[in-house]
Parts: structure tokens; C-alpha cells; sequence
């Protein structure tokens, strides 16, 4: 999709069109999420820091960004996507593969298809799409960036919308192009492979395997030597199973007290709960995330006997790993994360179900799985929001003078404000 966050702000707020949106965090710990072309035109990119971007365009509208509305748009486009072929396979909110090779008889070779597609998109949801069509998943991707529009300050000057690589051209297209659109290929390889006389696509294919290997070494020379001859056997892959449910956050200003980190602990753990839950997800690891002021990151796993899905059950893992941090120098992001997945939110029952029903204290101890009161006191918390709204009802600790602040999905994801 082009441009897709701005584009779905700019559908609800179509004041903003023609202008230098970004969107992100504005604050001093922001970051750009995306931008419009009329923002890109004066250099300003995704994952650009907030304070560069308003240095390079100081009237530059920052929108915070609507999860909830990009993941509702992101639902519609794959619907779209579904009534062309069912091996469909998302790869983000805005991006997808689509292998088309069995709808050919019905709706046309591939240029026509992606056509098709481009102008359903805008006719239904008025968003557009630049497609890429190949015979492999590497070149469509480049294809689809071929096609996108160009940055000016008057606005975007429209592209080809759908480039075609057509079979037995794909050298012709892959060895012009720079070695930075290979995927595997940052600035750290960008520079090692520099020092072989290597900018281009072309200069990589003609580098022997061994003295790639030497340079970037086996497992990413084998790749990039692959690439580079237009080799990438991948299918499409329609489903991929969710390995991990989590919530982050970035602050403001640095947390060295205990007390607020714990409280946040919370925050998170209810909101990964409910997740899992609205999946019928349930996982056995509880991992936390913490960044401190000088950007170094660890994190901290726990692993249980049996899997869960309660926001306090969650919560006493998290806040137990929490505790052996030393937290004193502060922490600018802190984040709670669930994995070991399994479907169906299935637990299993155990001796602490028994105290459930007797009127025992119910869990497992402080950093154990939740009983049968905790689980139904989370559906109970589930109901109430799908009728009230998020921050009808949370836990109490969570609880400020400002009311009740429950963390939603893609809150801050990009910095505060």
C-alpha cells in the first residue's frame, strides 16, 4: 500500500491531504512510522528519528497514529486479497504475497490480476497500491517498490502503479539495482562488500561464492549469492502461526522507581491477556523487555508448567522478573511479552483448580499460573469491555488520579508524544 498510515488518516481526516504528515511519535523519543510524499520529499523516511524529521520539515503535521484503524483497513485489503486466490500471506498490515498461478484461467495472466487488484482496492477502501509482479517472492517485492509513486512537495507523482519483471528478464532488472535493495543487506554489509568494489547487484554476481563467504560470511554470502542470480525458491505461505503476543512502551522520561515499573508490569500483563484471550491464545512463557537510558536492551523469560492467558496470573511473572533487574539507572522502555503458544486457550487443570472451588486462595504462588476464579473473573473483564469500551474496567493498581489507563495495541509504538 502507498504511504498506507498517512493514507488512512487522511481518509478520516481529509484536511490533512497535501500536506507533510508524519506519522509517529512527536515527542523527543519519537520515531517516524510513515510519512506522506509530500514529507519524503524533503528527506524524511520511516524509523527516521521524530526530532531529525522536524528539523528537515518544521511544519510537518504529526499524527500519533490509530492502531486500531490501520489494523480495521488491513482487515479489508485481505479480503480484497482473498477474492483473487485463497495462498495469501501477509507479511505486515499494508504488504502481502499473492501467488496467483492458479487464478490465471479464470482472471488473466498476472499484469491483468494485479490490475485487477490495484483498482478494487481504490474503487472499495480509496487507498492505493503499487503491485509487483514476478515469478519469484524476492523480485515481486522489488517490482512493487518499481512501481511506487515519487516524493514532491506538491504531492506524489504518480508511478507505474504495476510493474511487471517479466519471465527471463529478471538479470536485466536485479543487476542494475544497488546492493542495499537486497534483503540481508544494511549498512554494515553494504560497507564490507564496498571494500570488494561491490554497488550494484550486477558487481555481487560476479563476485566467486568463496570470496563472498570470506567477507560476509556462510550463511549470508549463500544468500546473497542466491539473490543475486534472481534464486529464491520460497512459496507463499497463506497462514503463519503467531509465535508471541506483547506490549511495549517507550516513556518520556526514564522510571527508576520500582513502584511505577511494577504498576506498568500490570498495565502490560492485562493487555497481553487480552489479546491472548481474544485470539484463544495461551502461552507458557512470560518474557519481559527492558531498555535503559544508554539504549542497552536485555530481557528476562520464564517458563511454566501449563499455559495461561490472565493478565494477573501474566502480571506476577512479569513483576518476579522485574525484581531481579537493577533498574537504578533508569529505564526508558519497558515491555511484556507471551510465547510457547498453543491454540484453543487451553489449560490445564491442576491442584490450585481444586482450591479455586473450596474458596482457596486460588494460583500458584507469586509467579505461577491463575485458578479458576482468576479465569473467570477475565472473561468477566472481557465482557464488560466488549460492551463499555477498553477502559470501562481494569485492575485496580492501575488506577491514577487521571482515571483508569489501560494499554491498548499500537499505543506509543512509536514514541510518545
Amino acid at each position: 500500500m502507498d504511504a498506507f498510515f498517512v493514507a488512512v488518516e487522511v481518509l478520516d481526516d481529509p484536511s490533512l491531504a497535501g500536506k507533510p504528515v508524519i506519522v509517529g511519535g512527536a515527542g523527543d523519543r519519537g520515531v517516524v512510522a510513515s510519512c506522506s510524499y509530500e514529507a519524503r520529499a524533503y528527506g524524511i523516511h520511516s524509523a527516521m528519528p521524530s526530532t531529525r524529521a522536524r528539523r528537515l520539515c518544521p511544519h510537518a503535521v504529526f499524527v500519533p497514529g490509530h492502531f486500531d484503524r490501520y489494523n480495521e483497513e488491513s482487515g479489508k485489503i485481505h479480503e480484497i486479497f482473498h477474492e483473487f486466490t485463497p495462498l495469501v500471506e501477509g507479511i505486515s498490515l499494508d504488504e502481502a504475497f499473492l501467488d496467483v498461478t492458479g487464478a490465471r484461467r479464470l482472471l488473466g495472466d498476472g499484469p491483468k490480476i494485479a490490475a485487477a487488484i490495484r483498482q478494487t482496492l481504490y474503487g472499495r477502501l480509496k487507498l492505493w497500491s503499487s503491485v509487483g509482479v514476478s515469478t519469484t517472492k524476492f523480485l515481486a517485492k522489488l517490482a512493487s517498490e518499481a512501481a511506487k509513486p515519487k516524493a514532491s512537495v506538491q504531492g506524489a507523482i504518480p508511478g507505474k502503479g504495476v510493474y511487471v519483471v517479466e519471465p527471463g528478464q529478471e538479470l536485466a532488472f536485479l543487476h542494475p539495482l544497488p546492493i542495499e535493495a537486497l534483503w540481508g543487506v544494511g549498512p554494515a554489509t553494504a560497507e564490507r562488500l564496498g571494500r570488494l568494489g561491490v554497488t550494484t547487484i550486477g558487481d555481487l554476481s560476479e563476485i566467486p561464492l568463496n570470496t563472498l563467504v570470506g567477507a560476509v560470511g556462510k550463511a549470508v554470502g549463500q544468500h546473497l549469492h542466491d539473490l543475486s542470480w534472481a534464486r529464491d525458491a520460497r512459496a507463499v505461505v497463506p497462514e503463519r502461526a503467531t509465535k508471541s503476543i506483547g506490549h511495549e512502551e517507550t516513556y518520556p522520561v526514564d522510571h527508576d522507581d520500582p513502584a511505577v515499573l511494577h504498576r506498568e508490569a500490570v498495565r502490560m500483563a492485562d493487555a497481553v491477556g487480552a489479546r491472548l484471550r481474544r485470539h484463544d491464545l495461551a502461552g507458557r512463557t512470560v518474557t519481559i523487555k527492558v531498555r535503559f537510558h544508554d539504549f542497552a536492551t536485555i530481557t528476562r523469560s520464564h517458563s511454566l508448567p501449563t499455559a495461561i492467558d490472565e493478565g494477573p496470573a501474566i502480571a506476577r511473572v512479569a513483576s518476579a522478573l522485574l525484581e531481579q533487574v537493577d533498574i537504578s539507572s533508569g529505564v526508558r522502555l519497558f515491555g511484556v511479552s507471551v510465547s510457547n503458544l498453543i491454540a484453543g486457550g487451553a489449560r490445564q487443570l491442576s491442584l490450585d483448580d481444586v482450591d479455586d472451588a473450596v474458596g482457596g486462595a486460588g494460583g500458584a504462588g507469586p509467579a505461577g499460573p491463575g485458578g479458576r476464579a482468576e479465569t473467570a473473573t477475565s472473561r468477566a473483564v472481557d465482557a464488560v469491555r466488549d460492551r463499555f469500551g477498553p477502559d470501562a474496567v481494569g485492575p485496580a493498581a492501575i488506577v491514577s488520579d487521571k482515571g483508569l489507563r489501560t494499554k491498548k495495541q499500537g499505543e506509543q509504538q512509536w514514541g510518545p508524544s
